[in-house]
């Protein structure tokens, strides 16, 4: 119930009206004079709250009122006498009973600033709850917000507590007794003290969960970028694309990976929200990956071409010129037959057939690179060209061989002893490594050597007669000077190792 200036003064007016008139009708009723009508009084209008003359007029008006009171029968007249003694029912405005109303009114003030303090804090910290479980899954995450579920449900207990005391207590009433005010006083006190108590409780819990948000807005603060480096790559990969396309290139295969990376654009527009931070910054680092790897291949694909045309006009050269070495294979192996024993030339038999089929075999891997090439089938075409690569470097080889072998043979057999020097040095420069700061070399070297040692004696053993192995004894002079070798890296590396 609002009470402002205005009737306040319309009361007191009132008040002091119907005094005048009771006292007015005691001197009728005792047969007493009225008072002599004194000097213009100020008084406070109802209306407005100016202050208004009373005049001698005025009261001869009020002395009419009083006259009508005293025509009216004496039962009408001790009511109305009744009701100017209360007031005209209006409640007392001083005294302790509105004090203790001012007091519970205090009280209630101030539990409502504490509860929306704490519904403030609370919403919040809900925030920084709801962008940590976007983000962390960790079991820290996980308790903190097992927690603030606890700490809400006792924030909920307060604030109903708080509510159930407003709604239990009217201040407003005109008949408030000082008991019920102070009442709600003391229970609007200890709801405002628990909630209090609840939102320091809360204000704690928000400081020990800074470590946990800091982490997730570090996430958040990522994930924007990372979608629009995601977008931004698969702009460039379709850009890529189409100027690959429009110089006349189809490129059906990059097209075809671009497109599978629709469903993902899709999911990264819809958002963390749906599919949660770390699922979309792993999805759109999975794009930008993929997009930047079309992007690149795309670019570098009109490049690709004129390097599958350029080898596909190189191997064909060299496969023919390989057929044509290959036909020189058979005079070799002839001088070989005459001039030495089988056991020098027997191995290369096969090589001319050998040579002739693999050379059938890259040429018709080099028609289908050819068709996959027309057809822009580039992957094809790639390994297809490595096939024949192959098979045409086994095939040089082989055709090499049979020159390199009969060479081989000539020196040796015009001069046995610089391959033997020359297989004896390897051995003893093995041998004086061994001996190095040493009185006595250690058996897992010297043992290898020595059997190098003796291994070489028996090639050149092997050597007499009319019809001497030079192949045999090339290849153990060559094994020999191989076991070599093997002991001298071991030593370097061992006293490598014990000297770091």
């Amino acid at each position: 119930m609002a009470f402002g200036p205005g009737a306040i003064h319309r009361e007191r007016v009132v008040t002091a009206t119907t005094a005048q008139s009771v006292r007015l009708v005691r001197r009728l009723l005792h047969g007493r004079p009225p008072a002599r009508a004194a000097a213009p009084t100020a008084v406070t209008s109802p209306a407005a709250g100016a202050p208004v003359a009373v005049t001698p007029a005025t009261t001869c008006r009020a002395a009419g009122d009083v006259l009508v009171l005293v025509a009216l029968p004496v039962p009408l007249v001790l009511v109305a006498l009744a009701g100017s003694f209360t007031g005209g029912g209006t409640r007392r405005w001083f005294g302790r009973g509105e004090s203790q109303r001012a007091d519970a009114q205090a009280a209630k003030d101030a539990a409502a600033a504490a509860f929306y303090e704490l519904d403030t804090a609370q919403r919040d910290l809900r925030i920084s709850i709801e962008t940590i479980a976007a983000v962390d899954d960790s079991p820290a995450a996980r308790r903190a917000i097992s927690d603030f579920a606890a700490l809400g449900q006792r924030i909920d207990q307060a604030s109903h507590d708080y509510i159930n005391a407003v709604d239990s207590h009217d201040l407003d009433r005109d008949d408030l007794e000082a008991s019920a005010a102070s009442r709600a006083r003391a229970e609007l006190t200890r709801a405002k003290a628990e909630l209090e108590r609840a939102k320091g409780d809360l204000d704690r819990f928000a400081e020990g969960l800074a470590p946990l948000l800091r982490t997730a807005e570090t996430q958040l603060a990522r994930l924007a970028p990372a979608v629009e480096r995601a977008r931004q790559a698969l702009l460039a990969a379709t850009q890529a694309l189409d100027a690959v396309r429009a110089s006349g290139l189809r490129a059906d295969e990059l097209a075809a990976r671009l497109a599978a990376l629709s469903p993902e654009l899709t999911k990264l527009n819809q958002g963390a929200g749906q599919h949660g931070v770390q699922e979309t910054i792993r999805r759109a680092d999975h794009v930008l990956r993929a997009a930047e790897a079309v992007r690149g291949e795309a670019e570098r694909l009109p490049a690709t071409a004129a390097d599958i045309d350029k080898r596909l006009v190189s191997l064909r050269t060299r496969a023919e010129a390989i057929t044509t070495r290959a036909a020189g294979v058979e005079p070799v192996l002839s001088e070989l037959r005459r001039r030495y024993s089988a056991a020098c030339w027997q191995d290369l038999q096969p090589v001319p057939e050998q040579a002739a089929h693999a050379v059938a075999q890259a040429e018709a891997k080099l028609a289908e690179a050819r068709a996959a090439r027309d057809e822009q089938r580039w992957p094809d075409a790639l390994a297809l060209l490595s096939t024949a690569r192959a098979l045409l470097n086994t095939t040089d080889e082989a055709v090499s061989t049979a020159g390199e072998r009969l060479r081989r043979l000539d020196e040796v057999s015009h001069d046995q002893a610089h391959e033997v020097e020359r297989t004896r040095f390897a051995v003893r420069d093995a041998q004086r490594l061994a001996m190095a700061g040493r009185n006595t070399p250690d058996p897992r070297h010297a043992r290898p050597l020595d059997d190098a040692v003796a291994r070489l004696d028996r090639a050149i053993a092997g050597l007499e007669g009319r019809h001497p192995d030079w192949w045999h004894f090339l290849t153990e002079t060559e094994a020999v000077r191989q076991t070599a070798a093997r002991v001298v890296q071991e030593i370097r590396e061992e006293r490598g190792a014990a000297g770091g």
